[in-house]
């Protein structure tokens, strides 16, 4: 969609049954009701007609033409930019034919023999097409009645003036509907994607991941050519966890926020357990997504620097304004000075990989250890 408002042909086909369905049973009752109130104009101001008959043969015309344009305008598939053309064009037809038999003593006191039904093609054609026909209408509006009045009268201008602000207002209401239904629709297929994705990584983890852990953890136990086997199941079963996150985090990123619980579940395995809470831990995409490699970068360095066995707790949880969340292990931990000494030493894995994109978030990371009673760290990130 154009930011005029123009719908593409393929965007109204497939909107046609949705929201456009009260907008034109609105107009079929404005048809209706405005031709009936012509009528009355015409019997109202009978004596000042040129042509009395030629008047309620204008008046039946538009009688028939409204009949025809709700049956035609309320079925989808007869809906067409012909059907559109030939309203206006019968419209601007029947609002001209009133110089020839009303005459100017009836102009004098009354509005084109259409009265308001005028209106009724112009708003159709904002429907189908946007803010931009509504505009034209309005303008051709306003020069048929300066020809049939022979000059700008305060009549030709506020006629004018309504059917401009009635169709830009109905075409800009179909250009909001139209990208509003369009994003629904995103959103209920993002949503099945994403589900879709988190049933099959609750398959693969619940199989595949688990029994690629235990061939490497077996396989190291056993040493020799097991070792390897075990150090080949490793190598894949880390492939296809990078996989699954690769996935979460590209469905992710085309949304506005992402649930944290979920992104960060995926690292659950025999020797982590992840615990995040019942409900969703919604944070901006791209926030979530650095936490997400913040937590990555925890546990590589517990797969690092702990001996085999050694087993990770993540906790995930939601305070409000900030989310917490919690790496801890039980290794071998290490002495609270050796932090500064790794930064200092030039290893940036904990001050870069983890500290570095928790304070981009405005948020701060704390690392508690001690010798033999492992690490554990604490992010907290702002919402």
């Amino acid at each position: 969609m154009d930011p005029a408002g123009t719908i593409p042909p393929q965007t109204a086909e497939k909107r046609a049954y949705g929201f456009e369905v009260p907008l034109w049973r609105g107009i079929a009752v404005f048809r209706i009701a405005s031709v009936v109130y012509a009528a009355a104009l015409v019997m109202q101001y009978s004596k000042t007609l040129s042509h009395p008959v030629g008047a309620w043969l204008v008046i039946v015309g538009m009688g028939v033409w409204t009949v025809f344009a709700t049956y035609a305008y309320a079925e989808p598939a007869r809906r067409s930019w012909g059907l559109v053309a030939a309203d206006l064009v019968i419209t601007f037809a029947c609002m001209l034919s009133t110089g020839i038999v009303a005459g100017e003593d009836y102009l004098a006191v009354a509005p084109p023999l259409t009265a308001t039904w005028f209106g009724a093609a112009p708003l159709a054609a904002a429907v189908m097409g946007g803010r931009r026909w509504a505009v034209a209408a309005a303008l051709g509006y306003g020069v048929c009645d300066t020809i049939l009045r022979g000059e700008i009268t305060a009549a030709v201008i506020s006629g004018m003036v309504l059917l401009l602000l009635a169709g830009y207002a109905v075409g800009y209401m179909a250009h909001i509907a139209a990208e509003a239904e369009h994003r629904f629709a995103q959103a209920v297929e993002l949503e099945a994607r994403t589900r879709e994705r988190e049933r099959l990584a609750r398959t693969i983890h619940d199989s595949v991941l688990q029994v690629l852990a235990m061939v490497q953890r077996r396989g190291t136990e056993l040493g020799g050519e097991a070792a390897d086997l075990g150090r080949l199941a490793g190598e894949q079963e880390a492939a296809l966890r990078a996989l699954v996150g690769a996935e979460h985090r590209q469905t992710s990123s085309t949304t506005t926020t992402a649930d944290l619980g979920a992104l960060l579940s995926i690292h659950s395995a025999t020797l982590v357990t992840v615990s995040t809470p019942a409900t969703e831990v919604p944070l901006p995409a791209a926030g979530a997504a650095e936490v997400d490699a913040a937590v990555r970068a925890a546990l590589a360095n517990v797969d690092r620097h702990c001996p085999p066995g050694t087993r990770v707790w993540v906790l995930v949880e939601d305070e409000g304004d900030t989310v917490v969340v919690t790496v801890r292990d039980d290794g071998p931990g290490m002495a609270a000075e050796r932090v500064a000494e790794a930064e200092a030493d030039g290893r940036l894995g904990l001050s870069q990989s983890i500290r570095g994109r928790i304070r981009d978030l405005g948020g701060e990371a704390t690392v508690t250890t001690a010798p033999q009673e492992g690490v554990e760290i604490e992010l907290r990130v702002p919402r």
